[in-house]
């Protein structure tokens, strides 16, 4: 593997299904999770007051109390740094497309300008390490999940038999995992494999095979991912549709937000919360198709723009997957401030 290389750590892929078990497995969802799971209040007013909290809490809130919050976990940094190494990456294809136009008007370079050059290619290299050593120990997750399907507890006074029977039992949780969470789970191991290789734990072809073998399961769980997201975006569709049509219907019978309150009321908060929903797993589509993209290039060596169209689908990822991590954070503030007004 070459050390200078700028090939992006994979982060752990959360699962867009919040109603099954591989959700479970992978995380929370992407927003549907709990929103989907939040109950609406019925006739006592209590809802009314919640959001009239929420719309004030809203405001006190501040971009840099988000942002410190987020940066907080590992997965936060991650993204950060992500955006800072894509945008040197861009500023460096820009700069180099008009330093060979330019070459003609002015052959030598200044040296500073150089020096900046190289500057800027070792910061680039040396953010795509720092992302994966943050990124290291992700198939804990999976593996977690995998182990809380065991039946036999596990502790200091049981009889080796009884430990067979726990390993057979983890076995068996293996061959009954999800295949996604056995895809999660390959895939942090390896890039932990490759990502000790670069620290010259392991040897340079075993880093390279393992790699590549990360390269598959990157690209397989995105196709899993994208299956996923559509058939959520259809779910999320009928549903929309359903209540659509149950307004529609009240109001060609003359209902209206007088006469039942109540009712629409809790159809105009669904439809909001759906059209949220849509809007974030539109938001996860494209990030996902720009991590195909990425990846392919890698897998399949292709050379045509190679430069440009990684460093645009990276950048375009790390702005698409940091939104959405912003979006969560603030929504965990908001409700953790709300909890504590009310």
């Amino acid at each position: 593997m070459n050390p200078l290389s700028s090939h992006p750590p994979r982060t752990p892929r959360t699962s867009i299904i919040s109603s099954t078990s591989i959700a479970h497995a992978y995380g929370s969802s992407t927003y549907e999770t709990k929103e989907g799971t939040d109950q609406l209040v019925g006739d006592d007013g209590e809802d009314d007051d919640s959001e009239e909290v929420v719309e004030v809490v809203e405001g006190k809130i501040r971009r840099e109390e988000v942002w410190r919050e987020m940066f907080l976990t590992s997965y936060g940094r991650d993204k950060a740094l992500k955006l800072i190494q894509y945008s040197i990456r861009l500023y460096l294809l820009f700069h180099t497309s008009v330093a060979a136009s330019a070459v003609l008007k002015r052959p030598t370079r200044p040296p500073w300008e150089l020096e900046l050059i190289k500057r800027l290619h070792s910061t680039a290299s040396g953010l795509s390490f720092s992302r994966k050593l943050l990124l290291l120990f992700n198939w804990l997750g999976p593996l977690t999940a995998i182990m809380a399907q065991q039946s036999v507890p596990f502790s200091a006074e049981q009889s080796t038999e009884a430990r067979k029977k726990t390993t057979n039992s983890f076995v068996q949780s293996l061959l009954y995992a999800p295949p996604p969470v056995l895809l999660e789970l390959v895939h942090a191991l390896a890039d932990d494999v490759a990502t000790f290789s670069r620290l010259g734990l392991f040897g340079k072809k075993i880093g390279i095979r393992a790699d590549r073998f990360s390269d598959w399961c990157w690209f397989l769980s995105t196709l899993v991912g994208l299956v996923e997201n559509g058939v959520e975006r259809q779910m999320i569709g009928n549903l929309r549709q359903g209540v659509e049509s149950r307004m529609y219907s009240e109001s060609m019978a003359g209902a209206t937000a007088k006469s039942t309150p109540n009712a629409s009321k809790i159809d105009e908060k669904e439809l909001t919360r759906l059209q949220k929903q849509d809007y974030w797993l539109y938001i996860s589509r494209a990030k996902l198709v720009m991590d195909l993209i990425f990846v392919s290039y890698d897998l399949f060596h292709l050379k045509r723009a190679k430069e440009s169209v990684k460093t645009i689908t990276g950048l375009s990822a790390a702005i698409l997957s940091s939104a959405k991590l912003y979006d969560r954070h603030k929504n965990l503030l908001l409700k953790t401030l709300s909890k504590a007004i009310c």
